[in-house]
């Protein structure tokens, strides 16, 4: 994905498997993560541009395209665009998640689905992401506080051990740092769960979905004004 103090997305190993695990053993999880996925971008209205960051061998970003959205992905590993391109026909641009090659304002939305976990600065990744996206972000992220977080670190799997996963507190705390001044408006749920096939408003499902809003100040600042004059 990006900036890794050892980056195993560069792993041959890894980047063949990479898509076969959600043919597989994740088809479960990729189902209900797009499930969640598809209940986030519902929320926003008139966007049509989708930049994810870290979007490996492309999984997610085809999907966004299937979706109606024009989805362009961007990573830092070679091997893995390499694969992105090879599977599907989306844009794809190599990058760092932390230094956007993108001037602000450059797409309506930025996806960051399972990335956060493996970069050097969360903050500055989401602080990137608010520059470049108009209308605002959504976020897939691995839950540090539920049952499937801690499967996979007793694993022993280098990829998991690298990781850093967060609860769902935890991620909107980097949001609001990263949003610099910028009003944000956070909607999160949960899905993964051992149980419940579906995702729910509680802060231990395995998969974190969070849309986050960028929230236009000075329209907020008019209407603000308006209301106080017809007060």
């Amino acid at each position: 994905m990006n900036r890794l103090l050892a980056n195993p997305f560069t792993n041959p190993t890894i980047v063949a498997s990479y898509e076969a695990w959600y043919e597989t053993t994740g088809r479960r999880a990729d189902h209900l993560e797009k499930a969640l996925l598809t209940r986030l971008l519902a929320g926003f209205s008139r966007v049509r541009t989708l930049l994810e960051v870290g979007c490996g061998t492309g999984h997610f970003t085809r999907w966004c395209g299937e979706q109606g959205l024009q989805a362009m992905g961007l990573d830092l590993s070679s091997p893995m665009l390499a694969e992105a391109a090879r599977l599907g026909s989306s844009p794809y641009v190599q990058g760092d998640a932390l230094a956007l090659p993108f001037p602000a304002g450059a797409f309506d939305l930025v996806a960051l689905i399972a990335t956060l976990e493996f970069v050097t600065d969360p903050v500055q990744a989401l602080s990137e992401a608010t520059r470049v996206a108009r209308h605002g972000l959504i976020l897939g992220v691995l839950n540090r506080q539920s049952l499937l977080a801690w499967r996979r670190k007793r694993s022993g799997e280098t990829l998991w051990q690298m990781a850093r996963f967060f609860t769902p507190k935890e991620l909107a705390y980097l949001v609001e740092q990263a949003a610099a001044g910028k009003r944000v408006k956070i909607v999160w749920r949960t899905t993964l769960w051992p149980v419940w096939p579906r995702e729910l408003s509680l802060p231990w499902g395995g998969f974190i979905g969070m849309a986050v809003s960028i929230v236009d100040s000075r329209k907020a600042e008019r209407k603000s004004n308006g209301h106080r004059r017809s007060g």
